[in-house]
């Protein structure tokens, strides 16, 4: 995550706003700063803030597993089909050939090709622009992140897909628990907004940016129940997944702006 300090460099990219990023106001973020410093004396600038951010995914990742058991134990007392039948007899309602073409091809931006290569082309883009390797480290760290989760989830619960006479074809044969369009383009979709936000003056321009992103991965997922090819509870833990992640991303990123605008110096109490 090495900028220079030149105008756009990293030091442009500390505040939102009127908000300075390298500042930690609640006890546990100056607890975390201390450590990173502390790493940071030792391992240097850069393992400093990699080891967050690895602790981080083993936490994301603990949080599938415990995520996984609570969803298990109410999938086992019926309570979800409560909640997912309905909305897929909802979504069958209002199919028609046309709009199903559309919301195919709309969710293949968030497949296995489309949103790779959509996260790649916005990733080179983004480090061009702004002539800085940020950009590549954090998507390419959250959508590492991102994949490992589903693929994590996937045989904890090995929940089974909607019928197939009720999906939508291509039809889809792995487990349905949790959704990876929906918990990938959270994450990358947020990345990304976080990256503009940075670098956006104007209130407005970040209200936007923030909207288009939560338009993105909110219409990704409820594509995934319109097709019948996942359950509305897959889409909605793995958002809750993906939104934990993003969170810890963008706190690994705040963490290596500390150190690199503040030093590593001791933090007071």
């Amino acid at each position: 995550m090495t900028d220079d300090r030149r105008p756009g460099g990293s030091h442009a990219d500390r505040f939102v706003g009127e908000q300075d990023l390298t500042t930690w106001r609640t006890r546990l973020g100056r607890s975390l700063v201390r450590c990173v410093r502390w790493l940071a004396r030792r391992l240097g600038p850069h393992a400093a803030v990699l080891v967050p951010l690895v602790v981080g995914l083993g936490i994301a990742v603990t949080m599938t597993v415990a995520s996984a058991e609570v969803y298990e134990s109410v999938m086992d007392q019926d309570d979800a089909a409560a909640l997912d039948e309905p909305l897929l007899e909802a979504a069958m309602a209002v199919r028609s050939p046309v709009l199903d073409t559309v919301v195919t091809a709309y969710t293949h931006v968030g497949g296995v090709v489309g949103m790779p290569v959509l996260a790649v082309a916005v990733m080179v883009a983004l480090a061009l622009v702004r002539r800085s390797w940020t950009p590549v480290v954090l998507i390419t760290a959250a959508a590492a992140g991102s994949l490992l989760m589903t693929v994590a989830g996937k045989p904890l619960v090995g929940r089974a897909r909607p019928p197939l006479e009720d999906a939508v074809p291509p039809y889809e044969y792995s487990a349905s628990f949790p959704s990876g369009h929906s918990l990938n383009s959270f994450v990358v979709a947020g990345t990304v907004a976080y990256l503009l936000v940075l670098r956006q003056r104007a209130r407005l321009s970040r209200v936007l940016t923030i909207a288009a992103a939560a338009v993105f991965a909110t219409t990704m997922a409820l594509s995934r129940v319109y097709l019948g090819h996942h359950w509305f509870t897959d889409v909605l833990v793995a958002q809750t997944l993906g939104a934990a992640w993003l969170a810890l991303v963008i706190t690994a990123h705040r963490l290596h702006l500390t150190v690199r605008h503040r030093g590593t110096a001791p933090v007071g109490p």
